[in-house]
């Protein structure tokens, strides 16, 4: 079974890598999901929350407020503004 390789990196932490079956997202463009195979992209991440399935384990949620987001070769990396898995990244928990 193919599977995608996640990072997500904040600006000042790390948050999360692993391997995953799925990732959907929120982009300027609308949302995206990702699945092994998928074509090479870039894209602008918006502010919403963002659910990974992880290839063990239960679904990650990780709330984004912004950033960038690229597949390519069924590598998945998310450079965030901010970003923390579960709750909010709004301005008060900064």
């Amino acid at each position: 079974m193919a599977e995608l390789e996640v990072e997500i990196v904040a600006a000042d932490h790390f948050v999360w890598s692993g391997a995953a079956t799925m990732v959907r997202a929120r982009t300027s463009d609308g949302e995206v999901g990702i699945l092994p195979g998928h074509a090479p992209m870039l894209a602008i991440l918006a502010e919403g929350e963002m659910a990974i399935e992880p290839v063990s384990g239960e679904r990650l949620l990780v709330s984004v407020d912004g950033g960038f987001f690229s597949v390519d070769s069924n590598r998945v990396v998310i450079v965030a503004d901010n970003a923390k898995i579960g709750g909010s990244v709004s301005a008060e928990t900064r």
